[in-house]
């Protein structure tokens, strides 16, 4: 008999004890299998667990050094007075919104021979591969990847500045968005070289 009333204590004492220490709370993170997989080992810029001994300020994310980070509202100048200044990034016009872009963007910058070098040189490093030299929808890429297009075909003789620079910056059809790799300045480039290859 004390054998049987010292088994049941037995039993509701570690049935107490397993039962408490059952208890689920914010505070207690129970188990953590390959923690590496939750906190990173790494310095993440959003997701700082511990201090960071080693920049001054104990953050993971720095400050970037000015001038060295393209920001939304930067301005360009085209001339040598204060009204040649002009923000590029007023032209951030929507992915979905081609008409609209050609519509109410306006080409900035003015259509000079220097201009037209820089944007030969642009065109040459992002588009010719695609495009042909000529804009005829003839480049090595072409070859293989169908769908280009002529830029001298009827059907884009009449693309104004905006839709340029709007295919440019979000792509369209079968081509890439390429506003990450092309500031506004130098899409604006492009834009006016593309109309020289349509009339030559």
């Amino acid at each position: 008999m004390k054998q049987v009333s010292l088994l049941i204590v037995s039993v509701v004492a570690f049935t107490a004890v397993g039962i408490s220490s059952c208890k689920r709370g914010h505070d207690s993170t129970n188990w953590e299998f390959a923690p590496n997989m939750y906190n990173s080992v790494g310095y993440e810029p959003y997701s700082q667990i511990n201090k960071n001994t080693i920049n001054a300020d104990g953050k993971n994310m720095r400050e970037p050094v000015p001038g060295t980070v393209s920001r939304r509202n930067y301005q360009t100048k085209f001339g040598t007075s204060d009204s040649a200044v002009v923000d590029l990034m007023v032209y951030n016009v929507p992915k979905d919104s081609l008409t609209i872009a050609e519509q109410v963007l306006i080409n900035p910058v003015p259509n000079n021979e220097k201009s037209l070098a820089s944007g030969k040189v642009l065109y040459e490093r992002y588009c010719q591969h695609c495009h042909g030299e000529g804009g005829e929808g003839n480049g090595l890429v072409a070859e293989q990847y169908k769908g280009v297009p002529n830029y001298k075909a009827d059907a884009y003789l009449n693309m104004n500045d905006g839709h340029i620079f709007h295919v440019i910056t979000h792509g369209k059809g079968r081509m890439w968005p390429h506003g990450s790799q092309i500031t506004p300045e130098e899409r604006w480039k492009i834009v006016h070289y593309v109309h020289k290859l349509q009339k030559s």
